[in-house]
């Protein structure tokens, strides 16, 4: 995949670091290399973090007696102790011998064993010996001069960027599998803005590598918050990406509770007891083998027990158990999800809606996931409609807003497809503008970000044919609970361009009759090439 610019990424500094990277791959594996390289960069930041303080120590030691080798000074600052035979020098010097493998697994357990939090985290078979040492040299050399070509772009916060930009790249690398850890960012971006999670606790029940809190604290802190402003809890039932999901946080300085281990949120929910202001997930689409079998008493299953075929339906109940009474989730579930008439799941969607829990439901373009070409839709549940003064909420009790933003994205590259910064602000202030001030009749035209203007100045909504509509649960009822945009925004209005219908169908058929005198006379020519050529009639 190449990340748009606009979406965040330096396409110069990332993109060249990731083919002189990929270059160093060889014959192995991209699910295998990536674990080499995401535990490279890691490594160069802690290092980094850790020889800042040092010199910030070092250089104060004169006058107020500090130790720079004190490492109580680092757990203070909320820096990684790293142990002098872990240090990126060390790991540099080492980068031309055939010892590299070796200097570099001793150096993740050094780390581990001084840092319990990481203990389990980070890779530590470099030494293997199907992994060629002499690649491997070159590796950790182009990871040692990221800073270097940071500074020529220009670009803050670099081995947070790489390491973020090459999860994507691995994602596209890996195919079907490297969706298991990774969601698009145009997506994840959108899935934020729309629930905007200021302040509260925010929860990811298959957190992938992380990609949702990493968002979601660049939300705070792009709107005045600080670090810290939500409390992060994740789980992952795939021990590598649990172990690329911690790597990715702390190198974002992102405090989360994870759990101790990974682990099936279906039949180990390691935080049971959570009752979430934000939920933000992308749940694999349409397990068959999540074991409901087991868990047909589960009190998760208020409004029924999902089918033993397929989790989506689990997922969605699983994430609503876990809201608070203010809540609000925003997640990624398969088209299917939002029209099955199975039994089992037409009464749980049917349940849900009679609740009044649905507040927006997005359809999205094909081809923004690596993991299948499916539409797919996102789905925004909250506990409460009655509305929140204090975020100038009004009372939706009653409405679902549906938005169809399938003709939007852009194709990247042949087969992948991501959302502009544009459109993600459009679909999001057009669901903010319906919770804030609500359906106003179609009197007078949208603006250019699908808002119209009230009579104050204020961002109003109006449906928009095509793209947007607040349907009321009635008109919900009548369309048997389906949940498909579609079947309520209708067709886009089509611009009148003023030309009577007698005057335009005249000039049509003119030009087909242009098109007929141009396919006989090209008819002809073919004809006599033929006949020159010995093929004639």
């Amino acid at each position: 995949m190449t990340t748009n610019q606009k979406n965040g990424a330096n396409l110069g500094f990332e993109n060249k670091l990731w083919e002189m990277a990929d270059k160093l791959r060889g014959h192995m594996d991209a699910s295998e290399y990536k674990h080499v390289v995401l535990g490279l960069i890691f490594l160069k930041y802690i290092s980094d973090a850790f020889q800042a303080k040092y010199e910030e120590l070092k250089a104060r030691q004169d006058t107020d007696y500090t130790d720079p080798e004190d490492r109580d000074e680092y757990l203070a600052a909320n820096i990684f102790w790293v142990p002098p035979e872990a240090r990126w020098e060390k790991i540099q010097a080492a980068a031309p011998q055939p010892t590299i493998g070796r200097v570099i697994d001793e150096a993740m357990t050094a780390i581990e064993r001084e840092n319990p939090i990481l203990k389990g985290v980070l890779p530590k078979d470099y030494s293997r010996p199907t992994l060629d040492k002499t690649r491997l040299g070159e590796l950790v050399k182009l990871v040692g001069d990221i800073d270097l070509k940071a500074r020529e772009s220009g670009v803050k916060d670099p081995l947070g960027r790489v390491y973020e930009y090459f999860l994507g790249r691995f994602a596209a690398a890996e195919g079907k599998g490297g969706g298991e850890f990774y969601t698009p960012q145009c997506v994840v971006q959108l899935l934020v803005e729309m629930i905007e999670p200021y302040k509260g606790r925010v929860y990811d029940p298959c957190c992938g590598s992380g990609g949702m809190f990493v968002q979601s604290e660049k939300f705070v802190e792009a709107h005045g918050g600080k670090l810290g402003d939500i409390a992060i809890y994740g789980q992952e039932s795939n021990p590598t990406t649990w172990r690329l999901a911690k790597m990715n946080l702390a190198i974002r300085r992102i405090d989360a509770d994870l759990g101790p281990h990974h682990a099936d949120s279906f039949h180990e929910d390691l935080h049971k007891d959570l009752k979430a202001d934000y939920i933000l997930a992308n749940p694999p689409f349409n397990m068959s083998d999540w074991g409901g079998e087991r868990l047909t008493d589960d009190p998760r299953w208020k409004y029924g027990v999902p089918p033993p075929g397929n989790a989506n339906y689990a997922w969605i109940q699983h994430f609503i158990y876990h809201l608070s009474p203010n809540g609000i989730a925003g997640f990624v579930m398969a088209n299917g999800s939002l029209s099955t008439s199975t039994n089992a799941e037409l009464a749980i969607r049917k349940g849900i809606l009679e609740d009044d829990l649905v507040d927006c439901i997005v359809a999205l373009p094909g081809q923004l996931f690596y993991t299948t070409q499916i539409p797919v839709s996102l789905w925004f549940v909250t506990r409460n409609k009655k509305g929140d003064p204090n975020r100038g909420y009004r009372n939706r009790t009653g409405e679902t807003l549906f938005i169809d933003a399938r003709r939007m994205g852009r194709l990247v590259d042949r087969i992948h497809r991501e959302l502009t910064q544009e459109e993600i602000r459009k679909i999001a202030d057009i669901y903010h503008a319906w919770r804030t001030v609500g359906p106003h009749p179609a009197s007078s035209p949208p603006s250019s970000s699908g808002r119209g203007v009230g009579g104050e100045g204020d961002a109003v909504y109006r449906d928009i044919p095509g793209f947007c509509k607040s349907a009321t649960i009635e008109e919900i009822r009548q369309h048997g609970y389906v949940l498909t945009p579609g079947r309520y925004v209708g067709a886009e209005e089509q611009e009148d361009d003023g030309v009577p219908f007698e005057e335009k169908m005249a000039e049509l058929t003119a030009k087909l009759y242009e098109q007929f005198e141009e396919s006989r006379r090209l008819e002809a020519e073919i004809r006599k090439n033929l006949e020159v050529l010995g093929y004639g009639e």
